[in-house]
């Protein structure tokens, strides 16, 4: 096994590993990189659908997405992103070709426990474009100016599906209704024990505890600062790579360029450290 940085804080890769037949030692090693490291690239695999379940399943329970017609349709657990692009008419369905693409995120913050991983494995790339951009919740934190950290100690914001914007449009309509959930804003990780500004503009109603006007200020004071130069990592796909981030201390958001006619596929697993209950499917 061979495991190298890619980006100053975020993002390793590892070579010379089937995750197919990975031991628990190896798998340790690539749990801890992950970790220390927040993205982790494994290269050149070639997994079937069960294979990247399997692999998946050692970092936590794969819960299904709560966008339904994105679903594998005989495996929930799975998302298919890149396909379908264009309905009966010929047009581009412009919420699959930028899935994702809309902003820095973090998968999962409306949800009472929010997803500790989001992996995905690619199937087809463009020949250009298509990148996923990922940056560290750590470096964001670190970079507060004290005033701004001490202001922030204790907070929570309010986060839902959608967020202020109300982007719902890859759900179903009945599952559009949601019930906003509280998490810190900034986040120790359980893992790590180190502190990170969880944030995400694109879910996030309100802070709590603040009157509109100071908590609509203080969300576009921390949009912008939230991703620092030094903390990116920008992958560029190759077929086969695997792909892990953590959802507790990092950002990511695809870039939305690639040539439409072109295929950009992955399969995508939500993870989640317990299975959910309060929410059912809507991990």
């Amino acid at each position: 096994m061979e495991i190298r940085r890619l980006g100053p804080q975020i993002g390793v890769e590892i070579r010379g590993v089937d995750v197919k037949t990975l031991d628990e030692a190896g798998f340790a090693r690539i749990y801890r990189a992950w970790l220390d490291h927040n993205v982790a690239v494994v290269v050149d695999q070639d997994l079937a659908l069960e294979d990247f379940l399997r692999y998946s399943r050692r970092f936590g329970v794969v819960v299904p997405h709560p966008s339904k017609s994105t679903r594998h349709p005989e495996v929930p657990e799975i998302t298919l992103l890149g396909v379908n692009k264009f309905g009966a008419d010929g047009r581009l369905d412009m919420a699959i070709y930028r899935r994702g693409a809309e902003g820095w995120h973090t998968d999962g913050a409306y949800d009472e426990e929010p997803f500790k991983a989001t992996q995905l494995y690619s199937l087809a790339v463009p020949s250009r474009g298509g990148d996923t951009c990922f940056a560290s919740m750590y470096a964001a934190y670190d970079a507060l100016p004290s005033r701004l950290k001490e202001r922030l100690e204790g907070r929570r914001g309010a986060f839902t599906y959608g967020g202020r914007r109300q982007a719902t449009a890859l759900l179903n309509p009945e599952d559009r209704e949601w019930t906003p959930v509280f998490h810190p804003i900034v986040r120790t990780h359980p893992e790590t024990g180190r502190k990170g500004l969880y944030f995400d503009p694109g879910k996030i109603l309100r802070i709590e505890g603040l009157e509109p006007a100071e908590s609509d200020a203080l969300i576009e004071e921390l949009t912008e600062r939230m991703i620092q130069p030094e903390g990116e990592y920008r992958h560029r796909w190759r077929q086969g790579d695997v792909v892990i981030w953590d959802n507790r201390c990092s950002y990511h958001k695809a870039a939305g360029d690639y040539p439409p006619e072109e295929d950009r596929i992955h399969w995508r697993v939500s993870i989640k450290e317990r299975a959910a209950t309060t929410n059912g499917e809507r991990g």
